[in-house]
């Protein structure tokens, strides 16, 4: 991986508040310089199922909301953090994310994902399978998609994933097909997505099924070093052309950083350094938080970070500072 590709920053928001208020969120981000304006998948609102899992709600559904923000807008890139392939039946899904970059003028970033947050998959009586079927699923869920996009009739075959005797439509603008993010915490995801994506999100690892101390305690630096390695060799003659994304989840644009990083760390077992340094926290002044991040480009080779919605506007000094460079 290069450590001089330039920086991308992407708004990520759960909230719409109105239909207005969904529209402007996109416009405002493409105003900052935002890269990217992107959601989750989930479905589930209030109550005792989503609080088992300390997930924050999600208000809209993505891929409509993808498409109104996509109208609202001109230039900035809009898609998904991921999509959760158990969520949408195949074959609509890539038509579904071919007709968005048709109709966005080639602004789609494909997020997918294996999906992981086993509170909602039971609230919407979904199997949630054991990891190794879901990973092998998104494999072929990816294949479907490309050749969905690409020339030809669609042949795919899998153990999961059947279909055939077609040709998808319409063809995407970008070709060959819009930029794939594929990520997460373990070997298996993070090797698959090394050889099937164009970018690879590095995340927690959340074998738990829930947000919690044990996928955060799964992205220290010395792990996130070793997600890198993995990446690095199943990537091989790839490598170097592969963008890595990170969540910035804990993001504080503050002038006492060491007073922020004390009281969010303590819920972590972290101290105040550990927490500045974390890979998924950016803490303090915008001068600070962008010298910290020329440094983790030229140690991780982490270039692209996706900040909440609720801190965009602060935020934006960093992203008019470091984007291009």
């Amino acid at each position: 991986m290069q450590t001089t590709r330039p920086f991308r920053f992407a708004v990520q928001s759960f909230t719409a508040g109105s239909a207005a208020a969904w529209r402007a969120k996109a416009r405002m981000a493409e105003d900052l310089g935002y890269s990217s304006f992107l959601l989750a998948d989930h479905y589930i609102g209030p109550g005792p199922a989503l609080t088992a899992t300390n997930h924050p709600i999600q208000e809209l559904a993505a891929i409509p909301a993808i498409a109104v923000a996509a109208e609202a807008t001109k230039t900035i890139h809009v898609g998904c953090r991921v999509l959760c392939v158990d969520y949408h039946q195949p074959v609509v899904l890539a038509k579904e994310a071919a007709t968005l970059d048709f109709l966005s003028g080639g602004r789609l970033e494909l997020g997918l994902g294996a999906g992981w947050l086993r509170g909602e998959y039971d609230a919407m009586g979904i199997q949630f399978d054991p990891p190794a079927r879901r990973i092998r699923r998104l494999a072929e869920v990816i294949t479907l998609v490309k050749a969905h996009m690409g020339p030809g009739p669609v042949a795919v075959d899998g153990e999961e994933v059947r279909a055939g005797g077609f040709e998808g439509l319409p063809k995407p603008i970008q070709q060959p097909h819009p930029p794939i993010m594929v990520g997460g915490g373990s070997r298996r995801i993070l090797e698959l997505a090394a050889r099937e994506a164009d970018i690879v999100s590095l995340n927690f690892n959340n074998r738990a099924g829930v947000i919690g101390p044990d996928g955060v305690g799964s992205s220290s630096p010395a792990k996130t070093h070793r997600k890198i390695e993995w990446v690095r060799d199943a990537a091989g003659a790839r490598a170097a052309d592969l963008e890595l994304e990170i969540g910035a989840y804990f993001t504080f644009v503050t002038d006492e950083p060491r007073a922020t990083a004390a009281a969010i760390g303590q819920n972590f077992g972290m101290t105040p350094d550990e927490m500045i340094h974390f890979p998924h926290a950016l803490i303090g002044s915008v001068a600070e938080i962008c010298e910290e991040l020329l440094g983790r480009r030229e140690e991780y080779g982490i270039s692209y970070y996706t900040v909440n919605d609720s801190v965009a506007e602060q935020f934006a000094p960093v992203v008019g500072r470091l984007s291009g460079k």
